[in-house]
């Protein structure tokens, strides 16, 4: 992510566009040594809500991906179909995520 990225990042959570998808705040707020301050940031933004049908698209997407050969971690695989479901592009640095975007993820 460039500065500029970063800026827009931060842009976002000012105006308060910015979203996470529910696993996302678990996995943030699971870091044991956690700041205050980045507590503070990640539960005051808005949730992803999660659509009717998600828990059983997320399986079907994890299959398709374990079944081409990628990797497909229950948290990737989750936050990936949230995202999906919302039209949301997703910020990750993890480029695992890259073997969702043929089932419509879109990375930012």
């Amino acid at each position: 992510m460039t500065g500029a990225d970063v800026d827009q990042v931060r842009e976002a959570i000012r105006n308060g566009d910015a979203t996470l998808p529910p696993v996302v705040v678990t996995e943030a707020l699971s870091k044991p040594a956690s700041e205050p301050a980045f507590v503070s940031v990640v539960i005051s933004l808005a949730l992803i809500p999660i659509r009717e049908g998600y828990w059983k698209r997320a399986g079907e997407l994890r299959a398709d991906v374990l079944s081409s050969g990628f990797k497909a971690k229950l948290a990737d695989v989750l936050i990936a179909q949230s995202c999906i479901d919302h039209d949301v592009p997703l910020i990750t640095y993890d480029a695992d995520f890259r073997h969702f975007t043929r089932a419509g993820l879109k990375l930012a």
